[in-house]
């Protein structure tokens, strides 16, 4: 077991609220729901491809809906029965906007389609197993919902040197990757080894931190033997489960502003994405359910579930012995950059790590005092960015001056707004200022596509038009043919009347 170096600047450490749900082992019976409610978008790009009509019959694993785009991943049928409708349903989203999502009604026999794994995967070539991770479906399950096969794909076009597997979970309340690496370690091994052999790395680390002890040890367990895996401690320090964090902690190397971790030779995957992997290339199973975290001062049993994607997170509460109460704040993710959820007939996504029931007591509901500038916000960012002044440009609409003072490099952690004193909201301050950026650069998109679009059009009319005159030209170069006799001006009298003569 080695130690991680542990020292990248700013975090905080928050209250881990953790014990509840960690101490009781992952629940794999939970009970069918009646509906099981699939988004077409389960990842960062665009809507997958509906493959199958409502009336139809789905078997356990089919893939039901394509991916339609770079970062588009294929969705799968978590159990067999009918596709009754293909509709628009409330999304796991602040927003309450409604997305597009094919309903599916179990009917209770579990019945499986046709699995292909291969009969070998180290036999297999490295491209050919992007292919299959890609087919099944895989994202990143530690919340940034990114194709995983986009990942490997990456990896295999730069030198990596160090594949680090992310089981830091720092988020408060989540203990879902902490159950993972107790439970099926073995599993989660053999997932690294794989993925390892498809980015061709020179060593493999997985990272936990040293509030885990029993993951620590089942880990290292599972690695006696495997000598390129190696199981790397950090601190508990959030945010480290974040990856430019999490790759200072681990090889001393900062990522370069602007800059991704493939460009200093490493790559990051989750723990629960690398077991994904291992169940998609050892079993052929495509990504159809998730460990969560179900818990929160309202729910009657903190605990960690498998469940179905596309469950009611109504049903999962259900099923933890209930809710007390109202929550004051329900979360999909953990409290520091969790996403407010609307209601509790939102369904589980591939993205979701944690759902929370939270309390009044567990609510920041303290009202915001102007800035003392302490200068905590600054000590407490693990980027060394000034929060305050990008929060200041960002409330005067001042976006420019905004990326002058880091928003780009802001990771949206919270630890800025977790320490500050005044109880300022500035994640929200900078969430507002990353979306009206992101709508400016659309924009602009899609000016310079329209102006693009005009200029060829324009190109286009101009050769024509220039085609025309040409073709005028060449015909009124031509030579006039000889005029031919007029046959009219011949009289022909084979009708004339009677008796009359032709006058010579």
């Amino acid at each position: 077991m080695l130690f991680g170096l542990g020292n990248f600047r700013g975090g905080v450490h928050p209250d881990g609220q953790k014990e509840a749900s960690a101490r009781h082992p992952i629940l794999t019976s939970l009970p069918l729901p009646e509906k099981l409610y699939l988004p077409l978008c389960q990842h960062s790009g665009d809507d997958a491809r509906p493959l199958v009509q409502p009336g139809e019959r789905v078997l356990k694993g089919q893939r039901i809906a394509a991916a339609s785009g770079r970062l588009s991943a294929n969705i799968h049928a978590p159990t067999s029965g009918i596709i009754t409708a293909v509709d628009t349903i409330t999304m796991p989203h602040p927003s309450g906007l409604p997305a597009n999502a094919m309903i599916l009604e179990p009917d209770g026999l579990e019945q499986w389609t046709v699995l292909n794994p291969p009969a070998d995967p180290y036999q297999t070539p490295p491209e050919e197993l992007a292919g299959l991770v890609e087919e099944a479906g895989i994202v990143g399950m530690g919340g940034a919902i990114f194709p995983a096969a986009i990942k490997l794909r990456q990896g295999r076009r730069f030198e990596i040197k160090t594949l680090i597997v992310n089981g830091s979970e720092c988020e408060p309340y989540l203990t879902t990757d902490d159950r993972l690496m107790r439970e099926r370690a073995e599993e989660i091994v053999e997932g690294t080894r794989l993925v390892r052999y498809i980015i061709e790395a020179y060593r493999a680390v997985i990272a936990v931190e040293d509030n885990k002890p029993e993951a620590i040890a089942a880990l290292q367990k599972a690695a006696e033997g495997v000598g390129s895996i190696e199981v790397v401690v950090v601190p508990a320090r959030y945010p480290m489960g974040s990856a430019k964090q999490l790759i200072h902690a681990v090889t001393g190397y900062e990522v370069p502003a602007g800059k991704r971790s493939n460009d200093i030779g490493v790559l990051v995957h989750n723990v629960a994405t690398v077991y994904a992997i291992q169940q998609a290339l050892i079993y052929g199973r495509p990504l159809i359910s998730r460990v969560t975290t179900v818990a929160g001062g309202c729910v009657g049993l903190p605990q960690n579930v498998e469940a179905l994607l596309g469950t009611p997170i109504r049903h999962l509460f259900e099923h933890s012995k209930g809710l007390h109460g109202t929550p004051s704040r329900l979360l999909m993710g953990g409290p520091m950059m969790g996403q407010i959820l609307p209601s509790l007939d939102v369904p589980l996504i591939k993205g979701s790590s944690g759902i929370l029931a939270l309390n009044r007591a567990e609510v920041n509901t303290h009202v915001p005092s102007p800035c003392i500038r302490c200068g905590r916000c600054v000590d407490a960012c693990p980027m060394g960015l000034l929060p305050l002044d990008m929060a200041r440009s960002s409330k005067l609409d001042d976006f420019d001056r905004a990326q002058e003072a880091g928003l780009r490099d802001c990771i949206l952690c919270g630890s800025c707004a977790y320490v500050c004193p005044s109880h300022i909201p500035l994640v929200q301050y900078f969430e507002y200022a990353k979306g009206e950026l992101a709508e400016r650069r659309n924009s602009q998109q899609k000016l310079s596509y329209t102006q693009e679009l005009m200029s060829a059009r324009k190109e286009r009319l101009a050769a024509e038009a220039e085609a025309k005159k040409a073709a005028k030209k060449a015909k009124k170069a031509r030579p006039k043919k000889p005029v031919a006799a007029d046959s009219s001006a011949v009289t022909d009298n084979t009708d004339a009347p009677a008796g009359t003569e032709e006058k010579v």
